[in-house]
């Protein structure tokens, strides 16, 4: 009778939640169902336990934590169901669970032990793991998503809450369980595992609803969610340093004007560079373009006239997109002439009002009421040609598509929870793909509020700035975040969560002056142009100082022997946010994809037994030296340390030039004028470090070359040495 009852019962809910846009998708027939298994769900609302009552196939036991047990609805209408209540960090409640499990049970468990408050993943508790682990049952990831924004969750003031959200239950196949022997006694290596399987089952989710759409069609399906709170109510999310905060509805309006008006100008799929700093309008043209299938090509205008000619004929671009304000406050007169001379057409933004009629904004707006997006498929489609750093020699073009940055986009939202709460601070340029894609699309598509600076270096204008906004997340590199916490006052930074650093190494020291000053995490990430950006992460699950973090979910690796390297490797990688490939300045636009899509990342790396990494080092960061190899970084590191007590104001760089007998020496260039040969020699002596270490050479400037972004620019660095000592006819 109770059978039938619960059938009913299910009927009935399956029913409703079907009528209210509730979606279940199970990767395996209902009766392939494990006689034991172990569904490990995440919860992000009070109907969790309904919904997968309604939709599981079988009858699995629900061990419901306390909040959810002791509601009454909740009992009331799985009053046929089995249930139990369950404490996570009960051991007795846990024992009896693999006790009905092993007597051949699946049982629904929410992994978090709570609902989540920020919409995303919260702390993992192990019970899951211990639970398949002891009674050898598989685990069956489940991920909900959709709830978050309803009534029934906690989330308000978060998330925007509307009555009807669309909710997607995403069921995967078995996955087996089962502990490494030498960290079964490690508690946190057990929620990692789990966490791990969830945190892919979150990009999954979130990835397969959004792979095969534009940049623009992901910018109006945020809009739809985010661009209204209350009746008549649109909140500003993006603001520039004009002041003048922005909506969705701006944002998107502005978007259609723009790209209409370069539609007429340009053929379809035209590579189109853009010459502006961060700022609302560089944002808006950027959308623009991509919403009418142009290429947004995106200009460094800090590598100089005959570089940026250069990135123009590689991706073979006719207009350049720029702005009489921006030329004229960055003193780039020179490079427009010579952009003119080389046969570029220069559009300024400023001249578009005389072209810009009231029927184009009327036209703009019905667009935007009614939704249309013109292009809404994406997918391996060009959506952007960003330029490498000239780390290895002459940039190259990269061309990312639509699938590559909504992918890495996604890839992040699963490790790093921001919402509407948060106000990230970006001053790193749109050029650099840490800037567009980590620093301006990722808030804008999760729907939190974004200020665009244009300049990282204004140090004390950035630090009120910061101050004054309530800034919660900033992005930037270690040499921005010692300039930052240098002249900052110790409340200037008092709102922020988290920082996230990349492009460069954070120094210990850069970390240590953060979280004594101000309290502030600073947390690396790893990546490259190739990789749109990011490939790997801390974030506030899962942090280890020295580390780069664990790789990001569904990138797969290998690590490549190095001759002369005895532990590590070359990292190796391979998933949905690599490049579609290069165009090289020798045959400007003719892709070049990567063989077998495997991108070869130059970093030696070690990976742990928990899947953190390590950098050890860059190939190209070694000199030969008699048959031996020697690590730049090393050199580097010992430099520093040697010469710690003058402070962290003075710059080291360490190069390798030829030489005749030895194959290559070692070239230090510092600003620090108590640098010797004989203190160097000491100190490597007393630390036992082999003499090989010994630069050769030591000379002194008073500045060295860096990128936009900080990092050290040791290809301009080395051709200054070797035109210095006169060699440089001996590369």
């Amino acid at each position: 009778m109770r059978e039938q009852i619960r059938e009913i019962t299910r009927w009935c809910l399956r029913t409703v939640f079907t009528l209210f846009k509730v979606r279940c998708s199970i990767a395996f027939k209902e009766n392939k169902v494990p006689h034991k298994a172990v569904y490990v769900s995440n919860h992000v609302s009070f109907l969790d336990p309904l919904m997968l009552f309604a939709f599981l196939p079988g009858n699995p036991l629900f061990a419901l934590n306390g909040h959810l047990y002791r509601n009454r609805w909740i009992r009331l209408i799985m009053w046929s169901a089995d249930i139990m209540p369950f404490n996570p960090i009960e051991p007795s409640d846990l024992k009896e669970l693999i006790s009905i499990v092993n007597k051949g049970r699946c049982c629904v468990i929410f992994a978090e032990g709570r609902m989540t408050s920020n919409g995303r993943m919260m702390k993992i508790y192990e019970a899951p793991g211990l639970l398949a682990d002891k009674s050898g049952a598989p685990i069956i990831p489940v991920w909900i998503n959709g709830p978050q924004y309803g009534y029934f969750s906690k989330t308000k003031g978060k998330l925007p809450h509307r009555p009807l959200p669309k909710v997607t239950i995403t069921v995967r196949k078995p996955v087996n369980f089962k502990l490494k022997d030498e960290l079964r006694r490690q508690r946190d290596h057990i929620s990692n595992e789990v966490y791990m399987i969830m945190r892919d089952m979150c990009f999954e989710a979130s990835y397969n609803s959004s792979h095969n759409i534009s940049l623009f069609a992901q910018l109006m399906k945020t809009a739809k969610v985010h661009s209204k709170k209350g009746f008549m109510r649109r909140p500003a999310f993006v603001e520039d340093i004009n002041r003048v905060p922005n909506s969705y509805k701006d944002i998107v309006i502005k978007s259609f004007v723009l790209g209409k008006f370069f539609k007429r100008k340009t053929l379809p799929n035209e590579n189109v560079a853009l010459l502006l700093p961060n700022a609302i309008a560089t944002l808006c043209t950027f959308f623009g373009l991509s919403a009418y299938e142009r290429v947004p090509v995106m200009l460094n205008f800090s590598v100089g006239a005959k570089n940026m000619v250069s990135m123009c004929k590689t991706a073979v671009c006719k207009m350049v997109i720029t702005s009489h304000l921006f030329i004229r406050n960055a003193k780039l007169e020179p490079v427009i002439e010579e952009l003119r001379a080389a046969g570029m057409e220069i559009f300024y933004l400023e001249d578009l009002r005389k072209h810009i009629t009231l029927a184009d904004k009327i036209g703009a707006f019905i667009r935007y009421k009614t939704k249309r997006v013109p292009h809404p498929e994406g997918g391996n489609k060009k959506a952007v040609i960003l330029f490498t750093s000239g780390s290895e020699g002459a940039p190259k073009a990269v061309v990312l598509s639509h699938a590559n940055i909504i992918s890495n986009i996604k890839q992040l939202s699963s490790i790093e929870t921001i919402n509407m709460t948060d106000i990230i601070f970006n001053a790193l340029p749109m050029f650099h793909s840490f800037g567009l894609t980590v620093g301006t699309l990722f808030p804008l598509f999760e729907g939190a509020k974004l200020f665009l600076y244009p300049s990282p270096l204004h140090y004390r204008i950035i630090s009120e700035i910061v101050y004054e906004i309530g800034a919660t997340v900033m992005f930037g590199t270690d040499t921005f975040f010692r300039g930052y916490a240098k002249i900052a006052h110790s409340m200037d930074f008092h709102n922020i969560r988290f920082m996230f650093g990349g492009a460069e190494a954070i120094k210990p020291d850069t970390r240590n002056m953060w979280v004594e000053r101000f309290g502030v995490r600073v947390m690396e990430a790893y990546g490259s142009t190739e990789c749109s950006p990011v490939v790997t992460a801390n974030n506030s699950i899962f942090n280890r100082f020295g580390s780069i973090g664990k790789l990001l979910p569904k990138i797969q690796y290998k690590i490549e022997k190095v001759d002369g390297i005895d532990k590590g490797g070359e990292l190796w990688v391979k998933g949905p946010n690599i490049m579609m490939g290069y165009y090289m300045p020798d045959n400007p636009g003719v892709l070049v994809p990567l063989k077998d899509g495997w991108y070869h990342t130059g970093d030696v790396v070690d990976i742990d037994e928990i899947g953190f990494v390590y950098i050890k080092d860059r190939i190209k960061r070694f000199a030969k030296i008699g048959g031996e190899m020697v690590s730049l970084n090393a050199v580097h590191e010992m430099i520093v340390k040697a010469y710690e007590q003058s402070g962290s104001d003075y710059s080291y760089g360490v190069v390798s030039v030829p030489h005749e007998s030895k194959g290559e020496q070692i070239v230090l260039v510092t600003n620090n004028k108590n640098v010797t040969q004989d203190c160097l020699h000491n100190y490597v002596r007393a630390n036992g470090l082999p003499e090989l270490y010994l630069p050769r050479v030591i000379l002194f400037k008073e500045s060295l070359p860096v990128f936009a972004t900080g990092k050290a620019d040791n290809i301009t660095l080395k051709k200054q040495v070797l035109e210095e000592l006169g060699i440089e006819t001996k590369k």
